[in-house]
């Protein structure tokens, strides 16, 4: 039994990562995505003009609520949805979203990190690798980031992302940052380093959305991060070994992001705290 697992897992293994079985982003995969992302971004839109919704958990009962909030306070991380990834006509669409609350910061401080791009590399290693801000117009920002992806295999991928900022009142804010190019670099690190052509590559990760909300409330800042990524699809016959691996890596991806937010939001408040 267990060389059978073996053998079924390394077929898996080949079709996601072997060049000869590279994935085509299709036209209509991209189509499919995009109307994805424009239901989400109405439903975002009207959470936002509700203001009784601006944290996933205040949809939730008022007892389940309280509860939600006391274990956030206490240091948790809550995250929702990605049961299943969403399918899409030749990829998935993950979707997930996740919440942590930083004690004593203040709006304006979780801003600054999430806005020093060049700082992005440092923050949140090892999944970014390399960070550089490109422009900045007011509220809205270009940036670059390298990243780095390790489930059993790893990559690497070149990215490009606009994101836009804005406040709603003095103590909420949210923004979105949506992927303009992403690139798989092939032999990363290596004199051979190149990037694969745009959407011909192995298909981890075809495009990748984030948006951001920042309520400042309890001593405190909330922060919540929704996460939709569009990546192939994987053979039906092997679904039941893969789709664990794709919940799993999203929940892990944000529960990482959010730490890394909370640290050095905290090590900044600190730092000016003491220069004080």
């Amino acid at each position: 039994m267990r060389r059978i697992l073996a053998t079924i897992f390394g077929v898996s293994l080949s079709l996601t990562v072997s060049p000869a079985h590279a994935a085509e982003l299709k036209p209509q995969t991209a189509e499919a995505f995009a109307r994805y992302i424009r239901s989400a971004e109405e439903r975002m839109n009207r959470e936002l003009r509700g203001g009784g919704t601006f944290l996933w958990v205040d949809r939730q009962p008022e007892a389940e609520r309280q509860k939600l909030y006391a274990q956030l306070r206490q240091g948790q991380i809550l995250a929702e949805r990605g049961d299943e990834p969403v399918e899409v006509p030749g990829g998935l669409a993950h979707d997930w979203v996740a919440l942590c609350f930083i004690p004593g910061a203040t709006l304006e401080q979780a801003l600054a990190v999430l806005q020093d791009y060049d700082s992005h590399q440092n923050i949140y290693k090892p999944d970014v690798q390399r960070s550089k801000l490109l422009s900045r117009q007011g509220d809205d920002f270009q940036y670059y980031m390298q990243l780095y992806q390790k489930k059993i295999v790893s990559a690497v991928l070149n990215a490009q992302f606009e994101a836009h900022y804005a406040r709603l009142g003095a103590a909420r804010a949210y923004s979105l940052a949506r992927s303009t190019r992403i690139a798989e670099v092939e032999n990363p690190g290596e004199p051979g380093e190149r990037e694969r052509p745009v959407g011909n590559d192995r298909g981890f990760l075809w495009r990748l959305n984030s948006y951001w909300r920042f309520a400042e409330s309890d001593g405190g800042v909330y922060v919540q991060l929704e996460s939709i990524a569009l990546s192939r699809s994987v053979p039906a016959i092997f679904a039941w070994l893969v789709n664990p691996l794709l919940r799993s890596i999203p929940r892990d991806h944000l529960a990482h992001l959010l730490n890394s937010t909370r640290s050095a939001v905290s090590d900044r408040r600190l730092q000016h705290a003491a220069l004080r």
